[in-house]
């Protein structure tokens, strides 16, 4: 079953009287708990095709439809509770509240969503559990390491249990050995959870965590191979 499903694909940007075209025709299908990494030299279109998927973004032209969903078709405060509730989002920036505490900060989605916190109570607890803080739930975000900051942020992604989580350049902050290991920890969260996740990263060593590579050239998709382990 595919999840995300992008048809014919193209992204122009405006200054005065130059168009850019940043993405050109692109297709792309994703199924339901792969675990996709886009690649390409800087400036291809990575991110943006990314925002695309996530809706962060529209395409000047073509279809991005997730869970079945036509994005184009939602308004914005449909779109808005898409964003927050239906898929994830972790970037290279942890953009934690410094003054909220892990719990706090995990909590955000549901705050933005009017949800009660009491009701959320035990999948708190799990998303503590999945990123290995319960113990640190009381500490603000300049009392952790930058890889216990990408790991809160990483549970405030799952607090929905949304299907789909999208990765920005995920680890491009962390020291090596920090990073493969929240990169570990996104591939248990592909296994043992079932998550769709889709990376856009510049390290080799990140995209062979993944299950399918997409190689990303001049906005255009230059190839789509698996990824062996």
């Amino acid at each position: 079953m595919n999840v995300i499903e992008v048809k014919n694909v193209n992204r122009s940007f405006e200054n005065g009287k130059e168009v850019a075209h940043v993405l050109k025709d692109v297709n792309l299908t994703v199924e339901e708990g792969e675990f996709v990494s886009i690649m390409g030299p800087s400036g291809g279109g990575k991110s943006t095709l990314l925002y695309l998927l996530g809706g962060l973004d529209m395409p000047s032209s073509g279809t991005v439809t997730v869970n079945g969903v036509n994005l184009s078709t939602l308004k914005d405060k449909q779109l808005c509770k898409m964003r927050n509730e239906d898929v994830g989002f972790v970037f290279q920036f942890y953009n934690l509240v410094p003054n909220l505490n892990v719990e706090d900060n995990i909590s955000l989605p549901l705050m933005i969503s009017g949800k009660s916190r009491s009701e959320y109570k035990d999948k708190l607890d799990e998303c503590l559990k999945i990123i290995g803080m319960e113990d640190k739930r009381k500490l603000t975000p300049r009392e952790l390491s930058g890889g216990q900051q990408q790991r809160v942020a990483i549970a405030r992604s799952l607090v929905f249990d949304p299907k789909i989580l999208f990765l920005d350049e995920p680890i491009g902050n962390l020291d090596t050995k920090t990073g493969l290991r929240i990169m570990q920890l996104f591939k248990d969260i592909n296994q043992k959870y079932g998550k769709t996740i889709v990376q856009v990263t510049h390290s080799e060593a990140a995209a062979n965590f993944g299950s399918k590579l997409v190689k990303l050239v001049d906005g255009r998709i230059e190839s789509v191979s698996p990824i062996t382990q």
